[in-house]
This record gives structure tokens, sequence and C-alpha cells, in this order.
């Protein structure tokens, strides 16, 4: 039977005892005073998942109670918009903010999309309307629009192909125009143009988060470790920021990089929990954290994620001709995807031939 929605779940010998090994992989990041406080709601979570046929997508800034306890898929906004269109579950929980939920809900029309605040928005998304891209739209005639997938349904249906930043380089090159509009991250579009020949045209929005660090502060950490440190930034952050960084990319980027290369201190310039997540899984790095938290992220809650699954809601919905249209610009940028894993899977295989003849 459902526990009543007025009820908090009670630690117990027998949750402690079953939460047991999840807890150990989180152990590094929470502390085990805390765990009393959490473990109730990650068993209650989980038994409600398997009830409801549910499925728990996280992003890289969700929280590790969230993060590693119960979410089913994690990953960057890409990641995420596949792994939407991979489960067969009846409901998708979105721990993210609006326009991932939105992103999925396009993908999964018949499935129930629900985000456990509706408030949990976007500085990016709110910068820009479905009508300032039409005013852009016939101020340049005939140029491609990239939008970010930092934006809303109504946004991404004027626009005529998604990009994230793990992909935007791509996506950008995958266009026949010689100039093309990357909307609405002014820092992200500078990154882009450094990295293309094409005329990169961009709008005057920024993420709050990102936008907060500068190439000052980097320099000043810099000197307190006296230079043994690694800097690795998100594109989302100004060019001063990422000209001091040793490697800027997306959060699977970021994520990837301190997985594979492992120095020995490492700086994440990025909303700090993915700091957290990734230092539960990698013990031999020290994770020097900047925290800029990102407000919108951090109303994702493991209390508010089981009110959502015990009752269904807040559901995310699309009005069906703007989803029909938003949807084009998504499974474009998916198709990119999709040709680019392609091209390298055709690639190894003749590698592989070619070693064996």
């Amino acid at each position: 039977m459902t526990t009543p929605t007025n009820t908090t779940p009670k630690f117990t010998v027998e949750i402690e005892e079953a939460t047991a090994p999840i807890y150990d992989k989180v152990k590094t990041v929470i502390p085990d005073f805390e765990w009393p406080a959490i473990a109730p709601y990650v068993a209650e979570i989980n038994r409600l998942k398997k009830e409801k046929n549910a499925v728990i997508l996280a992003h890289n800034y969700m929280t590790p109670d969230i993060f590693h306890t119960v979410a089913d898929y994690v990953g960057d906004s890409l990641g995420l918009a596949r792994m939407a269109t991979e489960t067969d579950a009846d409901v998708i929980i979105q721990c993210g903010v609006h326009f991932m939920a939105e992103t999925s809900k396009l993908l999964n029309p018949s499935k129930t999309v629900i985000v456990p605040d509706m408030e949990a928005g976007c500085s990016l998304a709110s910068s820009i309307t479905a009508a300032d891209v039409r005013a852009l739209r016939e101020a340049h005639p005939g140029v491609p629009i990239v939008t970010y997938v930092n934006t809303s349904a109504e946004v991404k249906a004027e626009c005529d192909i998604c990009c994230t930043s793990g992909n935007a380089v791509e996506i950008i090159e995958s266009l026949e125009s010689d100039t093309v509009l990357c909307i609405p991250d002014q820092y992200l579009a500078n990154w882009i143009s450094k990295q293309t020949s094409k005329k990169i045209l961009t709008w005057a929005g920024s993420c709050e988060v990102h936008e907060r660090f500068t190439g000052e502060e980097l320099r000043k950490y810099r000197e307190q470790y006296k230079g043994d440190i690694t800097i690795i930034a998100h594109p989302e952050c100004p060019p001063d920021v990422i000209e001091e960084a040793d490697f800027c990319g997306s959060t699977a980027g970021m994520i990837n990089y301190a997985k594979d290369k492992r120095p020995k201190r490492i700086l994440m310039v990025t909303e700090c929990s993915m700091s957290d997540n990734v230092a539960a899984e990698v013990h031999d790095v020290e994770f020097i954290r900047p925290c800029n938290l990102c407000p919108h992220m951090k109303r994702i809650t493991l209390p508010k994620i089981l009110e959502s699954l015990r009752t269904l809601g807040p559901e995310v919905t699309v009005d069906p001709e703007v989803a029909d249209r938003a949807r084009l610009a998504v499974e474009a940028m998916l198709a990119v995807d999709e040709e680019r894993e392609r091209r390298i899977k055709d690639k190894a295989e003749t590698k592989t031939t070619q070693r064996v003849a």
C-alpha cells in the first residue's frame, strides 16, 4: 500500500540494512549522520518506482543523494534526451529543470512526464522567447537557427535544430550555411566561434551560475596551489574563464576527463554538485569546489521526488502543435549524433578488418 502523502518515511533497522549497499556508494560525500534522514526516502522512492513502472532521469547537477541513490539514468542534457527515447517505463520523473522535462515529453508524447517542482526553471531558457526567435528569423532571412537545448519547447519550435554543449560544434558544422544563429547562450556561441570558420551570430543570454566565475578567480586558485591544479570548465563560462582552463567541455566531457586523466587535484568550473557526484566515484583525485549552486536545480529534492511518485504530478505537457514542430528540432540533433556514431563505428570496424588482414 502506498504511504499517505502527509507522512514522512521513518528510519528503521530494516531500511538501514536494505540501503547499506547504496550508502556505501556515497559515504565519501554524504556524512553518516545525515544518512538516517535520507535513507527512508531512498527506500520508498525505489519501491514506488517499481510499483508505478517509473524511471528517474537525473542531470549531472543533481545532488549526490539523488544522483547516486534513486536515479536510473544520469547524464548531461544530450545523454538524458537519448535515454528518454529508450525507456519502456510508463512514467518519467525528470530530475532536472523544466526544459529538460519538456524535451523528454517531446520524445515520449504518450508517456507521463513529471518534474518534481514546476518552478525549477533556467536563466537561459527564460532569456529568450518564441517571439524573439521569429524576430531574429525576420532580421536574418535564410540563416539557420540553432538553439541550445536549454530553451523552452516554444523556442525550439521556431528553430531549425537543437544542440548541446557536447555536440554544438558538430551541429554547426553539419549545416550548409556559412552564417549560423546560435542561441541563446552568448558564451557557448563565443566558444563555438573559436572552433569553426562559420560566422556565428548569437543572443545575449547566459547561465546565472557559470557567468559568476572569473578568470581572476581561477588564477588565484593556481597561485594558492602553486600551479599544481588542473582546471576544467564548461563552455557556458565567460571567455576569460575558458582561457584560464586546461580543458573546456560539456558536463559529460568534464566527467570523462576527470575519470580518464585522473589528475592529482582538479577544479571543476561548473555547478558544484557535479564535483560531489564525480568525487563519489573517483576517490584518488582531490576535488577543489568553487561552490556556485544552481538555485533551480536545487529545487529538486528527495521529498519532492517521493511526492511526485505518490501523486504522479506535477505533469509536464506541451501543446501538440508546438510539440510537433519542437520535436523536429530535437530529432534533427539526434540524427546528427546518430550519423556521427555510425561513422565512428564504421571506422573502428575498418581498422579491425585491416589488422586481421
